[in-house]
C-alpha cells in the first residue's frame, strides 16, 4: 500500500523546502522523538519511525525527485490528481505512471543510443485482454521508488544492501578540538542470530511457499491491469519454514543495541560528518551491510570559545596585577600551562596571543587568545577602604 502520510507533512516542511531545511528539521524532530529520550512513550517511537521513513526519501536527492514525480501523478492520494478514464487503484493513476515511466526510459535509452522506443516492458493496453502486467521492478527509476514506498518487487528478492543509519552525536568541546573518541549506543535491526535470517526455527524444514509457488511475489489486479508485490506469506523469500523462529517470530531480523566508539578528528565542528563503512543495518538475503553516518554536535565549554582555529579564553586578574604588572599561568587546550606576562597598566579586555596553542587541523595550527578581565573585591575591611582612599587621592583618582 502507498504511504498514508505525506512525507513533507510528516517532517513539517513544504514541498519546496531546500535540502538543508529538510535536514535541519529532521535532526530537530529526531532528537525530540528518539526512543532513548522517550522510553515510556510508544507514540514517540512511532513518530520517530515516521519521520525517519520520510527523511529516508526526502533526504536523498534521487529518491526525492522520484517521490515528487509520483506525488505529482497522485500516486499517494495527495499532491496530485488523476486523469479521467485512466486505469487507477485508489487515487493512483497507473496508466499515467506507466506512460511517464515509459517516456523516461525511452529518453534515457535515446540519450545513450541504446535500443528503440518501447523496448522495455511493453506498452499500456498490450496483451490478449487489452490490459497489461505492471511489473513494479521493471520501470527504471520509478520502479525503485515503488519498491521502497510500496514495499514491492517485480521478481523474487535477492541480496539487498542494508540501510544506512544516520544519527547526531554530541561531542565535548575539548574532544572536538583535540580529537578523540566518544562512545555511542545504537538501536539497530540485525540479522537474527538464531535462524541466520531465514526465519526458521532450529531443525525446521524449509519448503517452497504455497502462496506464491516459490516466486516470492504475488499479483493483484483490477480490470485490465495487474501489479506484482512481495508475497506476504513468505515476505518475498519464496520459502516458508515448517516452524517459525521463536527469537524473531519468523521475520529473520531482531532489534539489538550496539555500542560503538566513534573517532572524532582534531578540529571537528558542529555539522562535521563521518561515515563508518558497514556499521549500519545488515543487508537482507546475504546483502552487504549499510553504513553509519555520524553528524557531530559540539557542546559549549565553560572556559574556551572558538574562532576558526583560534581558541579564546577569558582569564581574571586583580587590580594590583593590572596596575603593577604580573606573570600569570594559563592552561592550554591539551592541559599544559604556559606563562603569560601582564604589563603594568593593562586594561580590562586586553587580549594577548599565545602562538601555536590553538586548534590543529589539516596541518594548520591556530593560536590561544587570552582576554584578561579585571576583577574587584566585593568587600573590603575598614582599613583596606582607608588605604584605597589614600591611594586614590595620591594618584589623583576621583571616586
Amino acid at each position: 500500500m502507498p504511504p498514508t502520510t505525506d512525507y513533507y507533512a510528516a517532517l513539517g516542511v513544504s514541498s519546496t523546502a531546500t535540502a538543508d531545511e529538510i535536514k535541519k528539521q529532521y535532526r530537530r524532530l529526531a532528537k525530540k522523538y528518539h526512543p532513548d529520550a522517550n522510553a515510556n512513550d510508544p507514540k514517540a517511537a512511532e513518530r520517530f519511525k515516521e519521520i525517519s521513513e520520510a527523511y529516508g526519501v526526502l533526504g536523498d536527492e534521487g529518491k526525492r525527485k522520484q517521490y515528487d514525480d509520483m506525488r505529482k501523478l497522485g500516486a499517494f492520494g495527495f499532491g496530485g490528481g488523476r486523469s479521467a478514464g485512466a486505469a487507477t487503484q485508489g487515487d493512483f493513476d497507473f496508466t499515467a505512471a506507466w506512460k511517464a515511466a515509459q517516456a523516461r526510459a525511452q529518453a534515457e535509452r535515446a540519450a545513450r543510443g541504446a535500443g528503440a522506443p518501447g523496448a522495455q516492458g511493453g506498452a499500456p493496453g498490450s496483451g490478449a485482454s487489452g490490459g497489461f502486467d505492471f511489473d513494479i521492478g521493471g520501470i527504471g527509476g520509478l520502479g525503485d521508488l515503488f519498491g521502497s514506498v510500496f514495499g514491492a518487487r517485480g521478481r523474487p528478492r535477492g541480496p539487498e544492501r542494508g540501510a544506512d543509519v544516520e544519527m547526531t552525536v554530541e561531542v565535548p568541546f575539548r574532544t572536538a578540538a583535540t580529537g578523540g573518541k566518544v562512545p555511542v549506543e545504537l538501536d539497530m535491526v540485525e540479522e537474527c542470530p538464531t535462524c541466520g535470517g531465514n526465519g526458521a526455527a532450529p531443525g525446521a524444514q524449509i519448503r517452497s511457499c504455497g502462496e506464491c509457488n516459490g516466486r516470492g511475489t504475488i499479483s493483484f489486479g483490477q480490470g485490465g491491469f495487474a501489479v506484482n508485490r512481495p508475497c506476504p506469506a513468505c515476505m518475498g523469500r519464496g520459502t516458508v519454514p515448517s516452524e517459525k523462529c521463536a527469537s524473531c517470530d519468523g521475520a529473520g531480523q531482531v532489534r539489538a543495541r550496539r555500542r560503538v566508539n566513534i573517532t572524532v578528528p582534531s578540529g571537528a565542528e558542529s555539522g562535521t560528518r563521518v561515515r563508518l563503512k558497514e556499521q549500519g543495518t545488515r543487508g537482507s538475503n546475504g546483502g552487504p551491510t549499510g553504513d553509519l553516518i555520524i553528524t557531530f554536535q559540539v557542546t559549549p565549554d565553560r572556559f574556551y570559545q572558538r574562532e576558526g582555529l583560534d581558541l579564546i579564553a577569558s582569564v581574571p586578574i586583580n587590580i594590583a596585577q593590572a596596575t603593577l604588572g604580573s606573570k600569570i599561568q594559563v592552561k592550554t587546550i591539551d592541559g599544559t600551562k604556559v606563562a603569560l606576562r601582564i604589563p603594568p597598566g593593562t586594561p580590562s579586555g586586553k587580549r594577548f596571543r599565545v602562538r601555536g596553542q590553538g586548534i590543529t587541523k589539516d596541518g594548520r595550527k591556530g593560536d590561544l587568545l587570552v582576554d584578561v578581565q579585571i576583577t574587584v573585591p566585593e568587600q573590603l575591611s575598614d582599613e583596606q577602604l582607608r588605604r584605597m582612599r589614600d591611594f586614590a587621592e595620591a594618584a589623583g583618582l576621583k571616586y
